[in-house]
């Protein structure tokens, strides 16, 4: 149990979601050889407080639990679905939740994580909305509400999220390569490794590595880093190595 897993943008929408039996088939496989699991994100189609009583969150909590008892280490990083998964549900899970950019060496790599929106500076009104989202009055005003009222606020969000995506062009919504130039240089990291995109891939930068983790809407994408350092980011079935 050495290996260190990474994933993102599962967006589960319940435990009947073909997203949910992926997700566990996975983390049997990090609960065999894994020492680590880093959640960068979005792993919920939406979360609406630690106190929501959808079945989902539930049936989540235990097979994390079971990952921590088991010696899993676990972190979170907040993705633009999920921000407001909180310490109590943490506490629950056995997950220790990150700060926006966290950095670390892994497998002799000095890797910095992220969800990756904060990349994406060329959205200008995903940008601004999200100033809002992330402000803690903001949010306590929200958790105030009863959970309908909060449903029914997801849903239009998500309608708003549909429709701002087709009307964009895929380069806005992409990360923004000044952003990604100065996240290298402010971490001195030589691995970025992020979500949030839906755009999986292994990016050069000169000697440096950007991993781009997928969406899990028809299959997994997963990055794994053996302490060795080795490493491969599997999605669609494929295997690209990180050299």
């Amino acid at each position: 149990m050495d290996a260190t897993y990474f994933a993102s943008d599962v967006h589960l929408v319940g435990v009947d979601d073909p997203a949910w039996a992926r997700l566990c088939a996975f983390l049997a496989q990090v609960r065999a050889d894994g020492a680590a699991l880093y959640l960068l994100g979005d792993i919920f189609e939406a979360w609406l407080g630690d106190d929501d009583d959808d079945p989902l969150g539930e049936a989540l909590a235990q097979e994390l639990a079971g990952l921590a008892a088991a010696g899993v280490r676990l972190a979170f990083a907040h993705g633009n679905r999920d921000f407001l998964l909180g310490e109590r549900y943490a506490r629950r899970t056995g997950l220790r939740l990150m700060p926006e950019v966290e950095t670390t060496t892994i497998g002799g790599h000095r890797v910095a994580l992220l969800h990756g929106d904060t990349l994406c500076t060329d959205d200008l009104a995903y940008q601004q909305a999200r100033l809002q989202l992330r402000d803690p009055a903001w949010q306590a005003h929200f958790l105030a509400q009863p959970l309908s009222a909060r449903r029914a606020f997801a849903a239009q969000a998500r309608a708003q999220s549909r429709a701002h995506t087709a009307m964009t062009a895929a380069e806005i919504m992409d990360v923004n390569p000044d952003a990604v130039a100065a996240l290298f240089a402010s971490t001195r990291a030589n691995w970025i490794v992020h979500g949030h995109t839906h755009r999986p891939a292994v990016h050069a930068h000169g000697s440096r590595r950007r991993i781009v983790l997928g969406e899990w809407s028809t299959h997994p994408s997963w990055l794994r880093i053996a302490a060795d350092g080795s490493a491969v980011l599997v999605h669609g079935g494929l295997e690209v190595a990180v050299r």
